[in-house]
Protein backbone atom coordinates (compact mmCIF):
# COMPACT_ATOMS: atom_id res chain seq x y z
CA UNK A 1 0.00 0.00 0.00
CA UNK A 2 3.08 2.08 0.53
CA UNK A 3 4.40 1.79 -2.61
CA UNK A 4 1.44 2.11 -4.75
CA UNK A 5 0.76 5.28 -2.43
CA UNK A 6 4.26 6.93 -3.41
CA UNK A 7 3.46 5.69 -6.47
CA UNK A 8 0.54 7.43 -7.25
CA UNK A 9 1.61 10.93 -5.98
CA UNK A 10 4.79 10.79 -8.37
CA UNK A 11 2.17 10.70 -10.94
CA UNK A 12 0.34 13.53 -9.29
CA UNK A 13 3.39 15.62 -9.17
CA UNK A 14 4.53 14.60 -12.61
CA UNK A 15 0.94 15.48 -14.45
CA UNK A 16 1.28 18.58 -11.86
CA UNK A 17 4.85 19.69 -13.02
CA UNK A 18 3.77 19.29 -17.13
CA UNK A 19 0.39 21.51 -16.44
CA UNK A 20 2.62 23.84 -14.80
CA UNK A 21 5.36 23.62 -17.53
CA UNK A 22 2.28 24.20 -20.48
CA UNK A 23 0.88 27.08 -18.22
CA UNK A 24 4.12 28.84 -18.35
CA UNK A 25 5.37 28.15 -21.78
CA UNK A 26 6.74 29.86 -23.22
CA UNK A 27 9.21 31.57 -20.91
CA UNK A 28 11.69 32.55 -23.58
CA UNK A 29 11.92 32.80 -27.42
CA UNK A 30 11.11 29.82 -29.90
CA UNK A 31 13.07 28.99 -32.95
CA UNK A 32 11.01 27.94 -35.63
CA UNK A 33 13.49 26.34 -38.52
CA UNK A 34 12.76 26.31 -42.44
CA UNK A 35 13.89 23.49 -43.88
CA UNK A 36 14.27 25.68 -47.07
CA UNK A 37 16.08 29.51 -48.39
CA UNK A 38 14.15 32.50 -47.83
CA UNK A 39 11.29 33.35 -50.29
CA UNK A 40 9.96 30.12 -51.29
CA UNK A 41 6.53 29.29 -50.22
CA UNK A 42 7.71 27.36 -46.92
CA UNK A 43 9.28 30.61 -45.41
CA UNK A 44 6.64 32.46 -46.42
CA UNK A 45 3.64 30.19 -44.46
CA UNK A 46 6.43 29.70 -41.56
CA UNK A 47 6.87 33.69 -41.30
CA UNK A 48 3.43 34.34 -41.74
CA UNK A 49 2.37 32.14 -38.48
CA UNK A 50 5.30 32.99 -36.79
CA UNK A 51 4.59 36.79 -37.21
CA UNK A 52 0.44 35.42 -35.96
CA UNK A 53 1.50 33.46 -32.99
CA UNK A 54 3.71 36.94 -31.88
CA UNK A 55 1.53 39.33 -32.57
CA UNK A 56 -1.89 37.68 -31.02
CA UNK A 57 0.13 36.32 -27.84
CA UNK A 58 3.35 38.31 -27.63
CA UNK A 59 5.35 35.50 -28.26
CA UNK A 60 8.72 35.67 -29.41
CA UNK A 61 9.61 33.53 -32.15
CA UNK A 62 12.92 33.82 -34.07
CA UNK A 63 12.48 31.88 -37.95
CA UNK A 64 15.96 30.42 -38.87
CA UNK A 65 16.48 29.07 -42.42
CA UNK A 66 18.62 26.02 -42.72
CA UNK A 67 18.58 24.41 -46.47
CA UNK A 68 20.26 21.71 -46.97
CA UNK A 69 19.58 17.73 -48.56
CA UNK A 70 16.32 17.77 -49.16
CA UNK A 71 15.13 19.31 -45.40
CA UNK A 72 17.12 16.46 -43.84
CA UNK A 73 19.34 19.33 -42.15
CA UNK A 74 16.40 21.17 -40.71
CA UNK A 75 14.70 17.86 -39.34
CA UNK A 76 17.72 16.54 -38.06
CA UNK A 77 18.75 19.36 -35.81
CA UNK A 78 14.78 19.75 -34.74
CA UNK A 79 15.10 15.88 -33.44
CA UNK A 80 18.48 16.20 -31.47
CA UNK A 81 17.28 19.62 -29.94
CA UNK A 82 15.82 19.50 -26.42
CA UNK A 83 12.31 18.38 -25.80
CA UNK A 84 11.32 21.19 -24.33
CA UNK A 85 8.86 22.79 -27.16
CA UNK A 86 11.39 25.86 -27.61
CA UNK A 87 12.77 24.52 -31.27
CA UNK A 88 9.79 23.56 -33.75
CA UNK A 89 10.31 23.18 -37.55
CA UNK A 90 7.89 23.49 -40.63
CA UNK A 91 7.77 19.95 -42.14
CA UNK A 92 6.25 19.19 -45.44
CA UNK A 93 5.64 15.93 -47.41
CA UNK A 94 8.95 16.23 -48.92
CA UNK A 95 10.91 15.81 -46.17
CA UNK A 96 8.42 13.61 -43.49
CA UNK A 97 6.93 11.44 -46.49
CA UNK A 98 9.29 11.49 -49.30
CA UNK A 99 12.65 11.17 -47.63
CA UNK A 100 12.01 7.92 -45.38
CA UNK A 101 11.12 6.37 -48.45
CA UNK A 102 14.30 7.68 -50.77
CA UNK A 103 16.74 7.36 -48.31
CA UNK A 104 17.79 3.55 -46.88
CA UNK A 105 19.41 5.69 -43.64
CA UNK A 106 18.51 8.77 -42.44
CA UNK A 107 20.20 10.53 -39.08
CA UNK A 108 16.48 10.50 -37.58
CA UNK A 109 13.31 8.90 -37.92
CA UNK A 110 10.36 11.44 -38.61
CA UNK A 111 7.76 8.35 -37.01
CA UNK A 112 10.17 8.52 -34.19
CA UNK A 113 12.32 11.59 -33.38
CA UNK A 114 9.22 14.08 -33.71
CA UNK A 115 6.08 14.63 -32.71
CA UNK A 116 3.15 16.06 -34.49
CA UNK A 117 2.01 19.38 -33.16
CA UNK A 118 -0.62 20.52 -36.27
CA UNK A 119 -1.34 20.82 -40.14
CA UNK A 120 -0.82 24.39 -41.48
CA UNK A 121 -1.84 24.10 -45.00
CA UNK A 122 -1.33 22.25 -48.30
CA UNK A 123 -0.04 23.11 -51.51
CA UNK A 124 -0.27 22.02 -55.36
CA UNK A 125 2.62 22.49 -57.61
CA UNK A 126 2.79 24.45 -60.72
CA UNK A 127 5.10 23.79 -63.97
CA UNK A 128 6.40 26.69 -65.34
CA UNK A 129 8.84 27.69 -68.26
CA UNK A 130 10.42 31.22 -68.69
CA UNK A 131 7.87 33.97 -70.58
CA UNK A 132 9.60 33.71 -73.83
CA UNK A 133 9.69 30.18 -73.60
CA UNK A 134 8.57 27.94 -77.16
CA UNK A 135 6.98 25.89 -74.61
CA UNK A 136 3.29 26.76 -74.46
CA UNK A 137 1.79 23.52 -73.17
CA UNK A 138 2.35 19.89 -71.71
CA UNK A 139 2.17 18.86 -75.01
CA UNK A 140 5.05 21.04 -76.72
CA UNK A 141 7.31 19.79 -74.12
CA UNK A 142 6.63 16.32 -74.39
CA UNK A 143 6.84 16.38 -78.20
CA UNK A 144 10.61 18.19 -77.86
CA UNK A 145 11.45 15.74 -74.93
CA UNK A 146 10.82 12.68 -77.41
CA UNK A 147 12.62 14.47 -80.32
CA UNK A 148 15.25 15.26 -78.16
CA UNK A 149 15.40 12.89 -75.47
CA UNK A 150 17.55 13.65 -72.07
CA UNK A 151 18.07 17.12 -73.70
CA UNK A 152 15.38 19.07 -72.26
CA UNK A 153 16.07 20.48 -68.41
CA UNK A 154 13.49 20.06 -65.63
CA UNK A 155 14.17 22.27 -62.62
CA UNK A 156 12.84 21.52 -58.94
CA UNK A 157 13.68 22.45 -55.52
CA UNK A 158 15.93 19.38 -54.87
CA UNK A 159 16.24 15.57 -55.34
CA UNK A 160 13.12 13.43 -53.64
CA UNK A 161 10.81 16.64 -53.23
CA UNK A 162 7.50 16.04 -54.31
CA UNK A 163 8.49 18.50 -57.72
CA UNK A 164 10.57 15.42 -58.19
CA UNK A 165 8.33 13.49 -58.00
CA UNK A 166 5.94 14.60 -60.10
CA UNK A 167 8.85 14.85 -62.99
CA UNK A 168 9.55 11.02 -62.80
CA UNK A 169 5.54 10.13 -62.90
CA UNK A 170 4.93 12.42 -65.68
CA UNK A 171 7.86 11.15 -68.05
CA UNK A 172 6.56 7.70 -67.13
CA UNK A 173 3.54 8.48 -68.21
CA UNK A 174 4.51 10.32 -71.52
CA UNK A 175 7.33 7.76 -72.63
CA UNK A 176 9.87 10.94 -72.76
CA UNK A 177 13.07 11.86 -70.91
CA UNK A 178 14.22 14.94 -68.83
CA UNK A 179 17.05 15.58 -67.27
CA UNK A 180 16.44 16.71 -63.70
CA UNK A 181 18.43 19.51 -62.36
CA UNK A 182 18.55 19.98 -58.52
CA UNK A 183 18.33 23.27 -56.45
CA UNK A 184 17.41 24.11 -52.91
CA UNK A 185 14.46 26.36 -53.54
CA UNK A 186 13.14 28.79 -55.88
CA UNK A 187 15.32 31.27 -55.10
CA UNK A 188 18.45 30.07 -57.01
CA UNK A 189 16.37 28.49 -59.57
CA UNK A 190 14.33 31.41 -60.79
CA UNK A 191 17.71 33.16 -62.59
CA UNK A 192 18.62 30.12 -64.15
CA UNK A 193 14.95 29.96 -65.49
CA UNK A 194 14.50 33.13 -66.60
CA UNK A 195 18.10 33.10 -68.08
CA UNK A 196 17.38 30.05 -70.14
CA UNK A 197 19.65 28.16 -68.39
CA UNK A 198 17.05 25.64 -67.10
CA UNK A 199 13.63 24.84 -70.02
CA UNK A 200 11.23 24.27 -67.20
CA UNK A 201 10.93 24.36 -63.11
CA UNK A 202 8.06 22.49 -60.59
CA UNK A 203 7.48 24.10 -57.21
CA UNK A 204 4.53 24.44 -55.37
CA UNK A 205 1.67 27.19 -56.43
CA UNK A 206 2.58 29.64 -52.92
CA UNK A 207 5.96 29.93 -53.70
CA UNK A 208 5.29 30.30 -57.63
CA UNK A 209 2.50 32.51 -57.81
CA UNK A 210 3.93 35.95 -57.85
CA UNK A 211 5.92 34.84 -60.10
CA UNK A 212 3.67 33.85 -62.49
CA UNK A 213 1.02 36.94 -61.89
CA UNK A 214 4.48 39.30 -62.45
CA UNK A 215 5.04 37.97 -65.93
CA UNK A 216 8.96 36.71 -64.84
CA UNK A 217 7.56 32.99 -65.92
CA UNK A 218 4.77 31.02 -67.46
CA UNK A 219 2.42 28.02 -66.22
CA UNK A 220 1.81 25.23 -67.94
CA UNK A 221 0.05 22.99 -65.77
CA UNK A 222 -1.20 22.19 -62.12
CA UNK A 223 -1.14 18.91 -60.06
CA UNK A 224 -4.67 19.55 -58.56
CA UNK A 225 -7.45 17.40 -59.68
CA UNK A 226 -8.97 20.40 -60.36
CA UNK A 227 -8.04 24.38 -62.17
CA UNK A 228 -6.41 26.53 -59.32
CA UNK A 229 -8.83 29.43 -58.24
CA UNK A 230 -5.80 31.60 -58.05
CA UNK A 231 -4.72 30.54 -61.48
CA UNK A 232 -8.17 29.76 -63.34
CA UNK A 233 -6.27 30.08 -66.90
CA UNK A 234 -3.91 27.10 -65.93
CA UNK A 235 -5.46 23.64 -66.91
CA UNK A 236 -5.08 20.63 -64.76
CA UNK A 237 -2.20 17.81 -66.11
CA UNK A 238 -5.70 15.80 -66.49
CA UNK A 239 -6.92 17.98 -68.94
CA UNK A 240 -3.89 18.78 -70.72
CA UNK A 241 -3.43 14.62 -71.32
CA UNK A 242 -1.57 13.49 -68.64
CA UNK A 243 -3.04 10.76 -66.15
CA UNK A 244 -1.77 10.00 -62.67
CA UNK A 245 -0.24 13.73 -61.72
CA UNK A 246 -2.24 14.57 -58.96
CA UNK A 247 0.70 15.63 -55.77
CA UNK A 248 0.72 18.24 -53.33
CA UNK A 249 3.03 19.06 -50.86
CA UNK A 250 1.61 19.16 -46.64
CA UNK A 251 2.89 21.36 -44.17
CA UNK A 252 2.32 20.68 -40.89
CA UNK A 253 4.50 21.82 -37.40
CA UNK A 254 6.78 19.51 -35.27
CA UNK A 255 8.70 19.01 -32.25
CA UNK A 256 11.46 17.07 -31.31
CA UNK A 257 9.75 13.95 -30.04
CA UNK A 258 9.25 13.66 -26.13
CA UNK A 259 7.96 17.33 -25.98
CA UNK A 260 5.43 17.43 -22.95
CA UNK A 261 2.12 16.71 -24.22
CA UNK A 262 0.56 20.14 -22.78
CA UNK A 263 3.21 22.07 -24.54
CA UNK A 264 2.42 20.64 -28.02
CA UNK A 265 -1.52 20.82 -27.45
CA UNK A 266 -1.03 24.43 -26.36
CA UNK A 267 0.97 25.08 -29.64
CA UNK A 268 -1.66 23.15 -31.54
CA UNK A 269 -4.18 24.99 -30.12
CA UNK A 270 -2.82 28.81 -30.59
CA UNK A 271 -1.57 27.65 -34.65
CA UNK A 272 -4.95 26.45 -35.23
CA UNK A 273 -6.63 29.99 -33.58
CA UNK A 274 -4.31 31.90 -36.16
CA UNK A 275 -5.21 29.50 -39.13
CA UNK A 276 -8.84 30.98 -38.53
CA UNK A 277 -7.88 34.91 -38.68
CA UNK A 278 -9.38 36.42 -40.93
CA UNK A 279 -6.39 38.15 -42.14
CA UNK A 280 -4.30 34.96 -42.00
CA UNK A 281 -7.35 32.78 -43.86
CA UNK A 282 -6.96 35.73 -46.85
CA UNK A 283 -2.69 35.29 -47.28
CA UNK A 284 -3.03 31.99 -46.88
CA UNK A 285 -5.94 31.21 -49.46
CA UNK A 286 -4.43 33.96 -51.78
CA UNK A 287 -1.00 32.22 -52.31
CA UNK A 288 -2.93 29.76 -53.92
CA UNK A 289 -2.68 26.87 -50.38
CA UNK A 290 -5.81 25.15 -48.97
CA UNK A 291 -6.24 25.93 -45.22
CA UNK A 292 -6.00 22.73 -42.97
CA UNK A 293 -5.58 23.07 -39.21
CA UNK A 294 -6.22 19.84 -36.88
CA UNK A 295 -4.89 17.92 -33.99
CA UNK A 296 -1.75 16.79 -33.44
CA UNK A 297 -3.12 13.04 -34.05
CA UNK A 298 -4.82 13.78 -37.43
CA UNK A 299 -1.17 15.63 -38.53
CA UNK A 300 0.43 12.18 -37.63
CA UNK A 301 -2.23 9.76 -39.32
CA UNK A 302 -2.28 11.70 -42.54
CA UNK A 303 1.72 11.91 -42.89
CA UNK A 304 1.86 8.03 -42.17
CA UNK A 305 -1.27 7.31 -45.13
CA UNK A 306 0.58 9.71 -47.28
CA UNK A 307 3.60 7.33 -46.70
CA UNK A 308 1.54 4.37 -47.34
CA UNK A 309 0.14 5.82 -50.42
CA UNK A 310 3.41 6.88 -52.02
CA UNK A 311 6.06 4.96 -51.08
CA UNK A 312 4.94 2.37 -54.56
CA UNK A 313 5.27 5.09 -56.29
CA UNK A 314 9.03 6.28 -55.26
CA UNK A 315 9.95 2.19 -55.85
CA UNK A 316 8.22 2.70 -59.37
CA UNK A 317 10.15 5.56 -60.33
CA UNK A 318 13.68 3.97 -59.26
CA UNK A 319 14.99 7.56 -57.18
CA UNK A 320 17.22 6.75 -54.36
CA UNK A 321 19.15 9.54 -52.64
CA UNK A 322 21.96 7.37 -50.85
Amino acid sequence: MHLLRRLLAAACLLAAGTAALAQGYPARPIKFIVPFPPGGGTDNLTRLVATKLNETLQWTIAVENKPGAGGNLALDTTAKAPADGYTLVMAQTDNVVLNPLLYSKLTYDPAKDLVPVGLVASGPAVLVVRADSPYKTLGDVVAAAKARPGQLTFASPGTGTVAHLISELWQKSSGMKLTHVPYRGVAQALPDLIGGQVDMYMGSIPTLQGHIKGGKVRALAVTTPKRSPVLPGVPTYTESGIAGVELASVWGVMAPAGTPADVVQKLNTEINKVLQLPDTREKILASGADILGGSPKEMGDLYASDRARLAPVVRDSGTKLD
